[in-house]
């Protein structure tokens, strides 16, 4: 079950890139790719290019074929992202916005209608988050985040919902506390993905 997971942090001391490092070890061997948006330079701006590209269905520029290319290698997404102001950061939301287009991710028939087209794909979600899972309950950030991610662009494209692992306190001082919930985390995806595998490919 090829497995590509795409970070989206620039320090890669974070702990976004440490989370990112243990599910790839703890995935099987030879299943899996990363993507480093912030080390790879992708350019996240929507251009006039991307803008005619999300008109037609046509005319991608290179740098996004690449990464549905890669996308298309896959049968499991796994985005690991910092939650910044209760969203993903702009990198990752310019990924988004750039690579999940018309002709692509789902095509606008010529009557209107939406065919989605990423049936294949399943998509999981590891939020990084400074708060503690009791300030989002009272707030409605996860159900905010979730319905944006989840609802708004994987159910969008005919994904398939996979894992979603929030990290809490992730700035906190209690190292043991911060191991244990990077660790149901990175279980948490890896039995999402190993579990669905056929037996020949665990």
């Amino acid at each position: 079950m090829p497995t590509l997971i795409v970070t989206a942090h620039p320090d890669p001391d974070s702990l976004t890139h440490h989370l990112a490092a243990r599910l790839r070890d703890a995935l099987p061997a030879g299943t899996v790719k990363t993507a480093d948006l912030a080390a790879e330079g992708f350019d996240p701006r929507f251009t006039l290019a991307d803008r005619h590209t999300y008109r037609t269905g046509t005319d991608a520029p290179a740098d996004v074929v690449a990464e549905q290319q890669r996308i298309d290698r896959a049968t499991d997404l796994v985005l690991v992202f910092p939650v910044w102001w209760w969203s993903v950061p702009a990198v990752l939301k310019g990924w988004i916005d750039r690579v999940f287009v018309n002709g692509w991710a789902f095509v606008v028939d010529t009557d209107g209608g939406i065919s989605r087209a990423l049936g294949r794909l399943t998509v999981h979600l590891v939020p990084i988050a400074g708060d503690d899972a009791g300030v989002y309950e009272r707030h409605g950030y996860a159900e905010a985040l979730r319905t944006q991610v989840e609802h708004g662009i994987v159910d969008f494209c005919g994904a398939g919902r996979g894992a979603t692992v929030f990290v809490h306190d992730s700035e906190t001082e209690h190292a043991e506390a911060r191991e244990r919930a990077v660790a149901a985390a990175v279980e948490g995806v890896r039995r999402a993905v190993v579990d669905r595998a056929p037996a020949g490919d665990r």
